[in-house]
């Protein structure tokens, strides 16, 4: 019997795993499983960048009319797009020549390769959760815009997001408290009003991550018999307890002491349709005894509504 081809069989064994990974990398943090769970991971077509469409304003011909009153038919200008820039993300699974021959038997190729194809999966997961939190700057831009970026610490700041400056367009602008000195006593009067700000009749936050810090500042803050926890959370693995009506999770990716306030009906995942942890071909080096097979990702988180989302922290 021949050897097998080791590289044909990793590659065709990744291009079977491909939606599987997908599927535990939106499951693997909590934010990307409340999307999943959302419909909000959505798949876009191309383009130069990815656009978001937004409203940002009201109808102003709306009133109130009497009989034969002229309506008002001024032309309104309330939609617009945010654009966000592609990002791309990729991981490889190298066999070289020596452990080629080394596991030319089936039972060792598929040993290997559920070793490799695992490593490659766990890192990918971390890679992914880490840029959760990302402001879009690392790796000389090239990292993922996660909410560092979308619900910034300072709004009125300038910054650019989606293409949009919040500084100049207001209505952009995320909610915000600034830096103070919290505790366990006064952590819930800061998520109280952090709250009422991002209530917009039945539009509310429904997610709020934390830090250990803030996170155990108002586990703390609880009386026993107030710890309520969400059972689907805890079905889908994360560890949670409910603040009014959104389920409040701990993530260690969570920048020091911050806790965001998310409202993620308006918080999108949008990976291009045909670069969702895609396996390419297998790729021969030319100068080396080894094969790699490529694994690409490439999008961007987007939001369609930076006002109804918020953050605030411990000084």
């Amino acid at each position: 019997m021949a050897d097998l081809n080791i590289g044909e069989i990793a590659a065709t064994t990744l291009r079977n795993y491909q939606s599987s990974i997908a599927d535990n990398i939106t499951n693997h943090n909590a934010l990307f499983h409340r999307l999943n769970m959302r419909g909000n991971v959505k798949v876009a077509d191309g383009g130069q960048d990815i656009l978001e469409q937004l409203e940002y304003a009201e109808n102003g011909t709306a009133g109130w009319y009497s009989g034969f009153e002229v309506l008002d038919t001024t032309p309104q200008d309330v939609i617009d797009a945010a654009n966000f820039d592609w990002k791309q993300l990729a991981g490889t699974v190298v066999i070289d020549g020596l452990t080629e021959i080394k596991n030319s038997g089936k039972e060792r190729v598929f040993n290997l390769l559920e070793a490799r194809i695992k490593n490659l999966e766990k890192s990918l997961m971390n890679t992914a959760a880490t840029a959760v939190y990302a402001d879009g700057t690392g790796s000389s831009g090239k990292e993922l815009g996660g909410l560092q970026h979308l619900v910034a610490d300072d709004p009125t700041v300038s910054s650019t997001v989606g293409g949009i400056d919040a500084a100049t367009d207001t209505f952009w602008q995320n909610q915000y408290q600034a830096a103070a000195t919290l505790t366990s006593s006064n952590i819930q009067a800061s998520m109280n009003s952090q709250w009422l700000t991002q209530v917009r009749g039945t539009d509310k936050p429904d997610l709020i991550p934390a830090d250990s810090v803030m996170y155990d500042f108002y586990e703390t803050s609880l009386q026993t018999l107030q710890r309520f926890s969400s059972a689907k959370m805890a079905d889908a693995g994360f560890e949670s307890l409910k603040y009014k009506t959104a389920d409040v999770i701990y993530d260690d990716q969570c920048p020091s002491k911050h806790m965001y306030f998310l409202n993620t009906k308006y918080i999108y995942l949008r990976p291009h349709k045909d670069r969702q942890f895609k396996v390419d071909e297998k790729r021969i080096s030319i100068n080396q005894d080894a094969c790699v097979i490529p694994v690409f990702w490439a999008g961007n988180m987007t939001c369609s509504n930076r006002s109804l989302q918020g953050v605030f922290q411990d000084d």
